[in-house]
């Protein structure tokens, strides 16, 4: 409540002091210094719990803001994640479907740099383009690939004046992929393993039934050869193979030892052979490739592809030059 003033009306002067009339926004600043201000000196006191009541609400304060300004902030990203999100799919199946247990998935984009396939070993925009750069000078001719990606399709196509076959280990491809007269699609089996392949080469190594002068009888005991192969396989002059199959990333994978030796083998048969294989950045194909079709025929490598150029050797009792 303001102070009250007293007035008088006598022309005396009063022993006490007229208070001035003052404004009331005067009157309260001068409540306020009446109440916090002690002393002289005008100087304003705060005790030590009120500072620091101050304190803790301001910080307080600063928390909550911040809290609630990265709350808004995540539930922004996450509104505009699920809305870049693909579709999801659902099929409807009963508990018998083969598809129950499976029925929501997110189609798969494909990676940087690949082909929609999702074999590990599909073959990059340059790599596709080196290849059919390699073969335009060579074909027609008489083509051998172990391996069937979709991509090699084009590769059939531009070699119509040819022969194209396709060896494949996996089912679903040879039955999606049917021949036709100038290209042939074959299944075939491989009794080899990946995690092996050291031991395997070993074997080779001390088999004489592994030299570069087998004609791949039906009874080698040769631990890489592959016997049972259609006979034009073995009949046929190749001008041209590429080793693109089968699987190799998995150590239970069969692994593409048998069919580097055999690409070398038939090279050897003809005049000269070129022989292309991929995924050489990977161990197995590495050493497979300098151990039967050697570094001394080495023509260039590109990417994941080594090019090999082997010339006719019906005699010879190694494989490469000692």
């Amino acid at each position: 409540m303001p102070p009250e003033v007293y007035h008088s009306h006598s022309l005396n002067t009063p022993n006490t002091p007229l208070l001035s009339r003052v404004a009331p926004k005067s009157q309260f600043k001068q409540i306020l210094h009446q109440k916090y201000c002690q002393g002289g000196g005008g100087r304003m006191k705060f005790t030590k719990r009120k500072l620091v009541l101050v304190l803790v609400f301001i910080l307080s304060g600063a928390s909550i803001f911040r809290f609630l300004n990265i709350s808004m902030v995540t539930s922004s990203f996450t509104s505009l994640s699920a809305a870049a999100l693909p579709p999801i799919h659902q099929h409807d199946c009963s508990s018998a479907s083969s598809v129950c247990g499976h029925n929501i998935s997110h189609p798969r984009p494909p990676s940087k740099g690949r082909s929609m396939s999702e074999n590990a070993s599909s073959l990059t925009e340059k790599e596709m383009r080196f290849l059919l750069e390699f073969l335009s000078h060579r074909v027609p001719c008489n083509l051998l690939v172990f391996g069937l990606e979709y991509q090699y399709l084009s590769i059939a196509s531009m070699n119509a004046g040819g022969v194209t076959i396709f060896l494949e280990e996996s089912f679903q491809k040879t039955s999606v992929i049917k021949s036709s007269n100038i290209t042939q699609v074959h299944k075939i089996m491989y009794n080899t393993l990946a995690s092996e392949a050291y031991k395997q080469l070993k074997d080779a190594r001390e088999n004489p039934d592994c030299s570069p002068k087998i004609y791949f009888p039906k009874a080698s005991k040769c631990n890489l050869g592959l016997p049972n192969l259609p006979h034009e396989v073995y009949d046929t002059m190749w001008d041209v193979v590429i080793v693109d199959g089968p699987r190799g990333d998995r150590p239970d994978s069969p692994g593409r030892m048998a069919s580097i030796y055999t690409a070398s083998i038939l090279a050897r048969r003809g005049n000269t052979t070129h022989v292309v294989v991929h995924d050489v950045d990977r161990m197995i194909e590495k050493w497979f490739s300098q151990e039967f079709l050697c570094e001394e025929n080495l023509v260039s490598s590109k990417g994941r592809f080594q090019h090999f150029q082997i010339p006719g050797m019906t005699n010879a009792t190694t494989f490469c030059a000692p």
